[in-house]
């Protein structure tokens, strides 16, 4: 497939009710044509579904996919780990990736070269919404290793005629650097790294907000869309900040708004479910859920009905030109990572939100452990200030538990290009 043309993504992105209902169904069934019976995975487990689908209300005949499940499939021998969730033969395949395992092991995943290119066609909807032009300099602030990273938006930026600037292999310092060489006017990183971009550019008495970055768009983790955290890198780098979402066993499903409060999946090429938290049936407006993707573009590996595990509050009511649902706040954080601290149900995104509302605090480390058989937690910042009764203050207000918080030196926390791990669990 080639990329589509910006009207074309407008028009799609305008589509709502029966109308985006018949182009789901319509690409559903053209994906079930394209994968049975050759996908050894869904053939056996959609042995019993009629063909075709009539509505998308019969999705709920078909089972869930987890990540357990394609973990635990059988895999050929050999260097390609062809599992059976791929449709076709090894030769077929010109992409390799797996996930980052950082909830069990590495998943291998690969592409065509037809699912590669629809990755790219997912991408230019997040440059879309980046008002990204071939005039621009991309710069991508990632290590390039098996995991996905950015490795679809490097392509993407070129399909777009951007000069695309690869920073990997480099210290924070020389990528500062080669931003401000190359004339990079976006920034592609995860949040944690456009804050440490800044720590260490203020380090070194560079100012970030000189550099000519006028969008920064971050992935990876959660914060993109977290109020806090966005204005802190919002500041740093007197830039725009456009959040991003997708994994390397799903795709990129998710594009930050204009105003930066939240997510649009990106329902042309994914059908999006949500799973009420509170009863397990659909969730409402505003629910708190779990995410449910089918992609409708990967015929190599699809994934039918995901459970994502990310926590979202889908919202459909939102005015506008786009009408794909809208996530609030984006990613809330995962269904695994929810602490129960005595009785208290706790996101570490909800704290990282209040922790990152005081400028003063660079960086900072949660730790949840047990005393005297009762769950606390316990947290670690580096206050310029010296002051963490103000912290600990807030933390009580607004999650209503006294959390025990105490300053370390500067620069003693650990930094993260990658994913950032700032909550350890030792209970």
């Amino acid at each position: 497939m080639d990329c589509s043309t910006a009207l074309e993504r407008r028009e799609r992105m305008a589509l709502a009710g029966s109308a985006l209902e018949s182009y789901q169904l319509e690409r559903l069934n053209c994906l079930l044509d394209q994968i049975l019976p050759a996908n050894r995975f869904y053939a056996q487990r959609l042995a019993q579904v009629r063909r075709p689908i009539r509505a998308l209300d019969e999705l709920a005949a078909l089972p869930y996919t987890f990540k357990e499940s394609l973990l635990t499939t059988p895999v050929s021998q050999g260097p390609a780990h062809l599992s059976d969730l791929h449709t076709f033969a090894r030769a077929k395949y010109v992409r390799y990736h797996q996930t980052s395992g950082t909830r069990g092991r590495p998943l291998p995943v690969l592409d065509t070269a037809d699912d590669w290119r629809w990755w790219i066609e997912c991408w230019q909807y997040v440059y879309d919404a980046a008002e990204v032009q071939a005039r621009d300099c991309v710069f991508l602030a990632f290590s390039f290793g098996p995991f996905i990273g950015f490795w679809s938006a490097h392509d993407a930026a070129i399909a777009r005629g951007c000069m695309v600037v690869p920073g990997g292999g480099l210290n924070t310092l020389g990528r500062l650097e080669l931003i401000r060489s190359s004339g990079a006017t976006v920034v592609c990183c995860t949040p944690s790294y456009a804050l440490r971009l800044a720590e260490v550019a203020q380090q070194h008495h560079v100012d970030c907000a000189e550099l000519g970055v006028r969008v920064l768009i971050l992935a990876g983790e959660p914060g993109g869309s977290m109020p806090a955290v966005r204005q802190r890198i919002e500041s740093a780098w007197g830039a725009r900040v456009l959040d991003h979402a997708g994994a390397t066993e799903v795709g990129p499903w998710g594009v930050g708004d204009a105003a930066g409060t939240g997510l649009h999946i990106i329902e042309s090429e994914f059908i999006a479910e949500f799973i009420s938290l509170e009863h397990g049936g659909p969730a409402a407006e505003g629910e708190l859920s779990e995410l449910v993707l089918t992609n409708l573009g990967r015929v190599g590996a699809p994934v039918l009905r995901y459970r994502t595990g990310d926590l979202v509050c889908p919202s459909w009511t939102r005015p506008g030109p786009i009408r794909f649902v809208h996530l609030p706040g984006g990613i809330h954080g995962r269904v695994d990572d929810m602490l129960v601290i005595r009785g208290v149900n706790i996101f570490p995104t909800a704290i990282e939100q209040i922790v990152r509302s005081f400028p003063e605090v660079v960086e900072y480390r949660a730790t949840a452990h047990k005393v005297h058989e009762l769950d606390q937690i316990s947290i670690e910042i580096e206050d310029r200030l010296q002051q963490p009764k103000r912290v600990a203050e807030e933390l009580r207000l607004r999650l209503g538990l006294k959390i025990d918080v105490r300053c370390v030196p500067l620069g003693s926390l650990p930094r993260f290009e990658g994913k950032g791990q700032r909550l350890i669990d030792q209970r």
